[in-house]
């Protein structure tokens, strides 16, 4: 199959404002879906509100378009239902970490067999530029013209503590090495995220200066260092991008599966 058998051609073009970089995050992911090779019936991919949910209508899989910062929930409640099923999870700045946190927290910690896309554009574009917990300090926004005096969560290091088995981090710049982080998060057994830092030149862009579209993925390349390279051990303080985490244990559905026969025993005991 190729890419264009993943997509709803109906439904396009896309509503993503000009140079926004959910679309290249969106081609990202149907290039790694394709070269895994996973049958489309196999996927389901569950989504709150915002931007970034945009991509559950956009893709021919199965898709549960849900409520805002609940989307983990639903993947929780269906991956447990069904769990040959990939689950995968577009979210944004709200629907990871603002509403949807302690979903997040949670469904890392308990290490279900999720696999969750953060589209980090640092703003709420869907709803008028508001700032939000990954805007971070002295960020210009709508509901915050003299700038934001809150620090934003380091999705990497919150993801790490609360027990995601797979964390990764990578941007829209480097499309490549998107595609390379996305196959190994879908394929990765138990809670994987997948950060992405995405341009929002609407909003995040227009107000705090950092040009359009192609200014801000220079920033990207500019501002960011592969794990490992030589770039990143000259200056440390550059974003890090790649893999943090690749850890195996044991996964929840498997888990609860072993509960399930634990209690099947015990009635049939009972029975005797």
């Amino acid at each position: 199959m190729s890419v264009k058998d993943y997509i709803r051609e109906r439904f396009f073009p896309h509503i993503w404002c000009p140079g926004c970089g959910h679309g290249i995050v969106l081609n990202s992911f149907l290039r790694a879906v394709e070269q895994l090779k996973i049958n489309k019936n196999k996927i389901v991919i569950t989504s709150g509100i915002g931007c970034s949910a945009r991509i559950s209508g956009y893709v021919d899989f199965h898709s549960l378009h849900t409520i805002h910062g609940r989307a983990l929930a639903f993947a929780t409640g269906l991956k447990l239902s069904k769990p040959k099923l990939k689950i995968i999870v577009p979210m944004g700045d709200g629907d990871a970490l603002a509403i949807g946190g302690n979903h997040f927290i949670h469904a890392a910690r308990r290490n279900i067999d999720v696999t969750a896309i953060i589209m980090n554009n640092r703003i709420y574009g869907m709803t008028g530029g508001q700032y939000s917990p990954l805007s971070g300090l002295n960020i210009k926004a709508s509901t915050a013209p003299f700038l934001t005096i809150e620090n934003d969560f380091n999705i990497v290091e919150l993801a790490k503590a609360a027990g995601a088995s797979f964390v990764a981090r990578t941007t829209t710049y480097h499309v490549l090495e998107a595609v390379t982080l996305l196959k190994k998060a879908i394929k990765h057994k138990g809670f994987s995220v997948i950060e992405i830092l995405s341009q929002c030149p609407t909003y995040f862009g227009r107000k705090n200066k950092k040009g359009d579209a192609c200014s801000m993925l220079e920033l990207y390349k500019k501002n960011t260092g592969k794990i490992g390279s030589k770039k990143l051990n000259n200056n440390p303080d550059l974003i890090k991008r790649g893999i943090f985490v690749n850890n195996n244990k044991p996964e929840y559905c498997e888990e609860y599966e072993k509960i399930i026969q634990k209690a099947a025993t015990a009635a049939a005991i009972r029975q005797i």
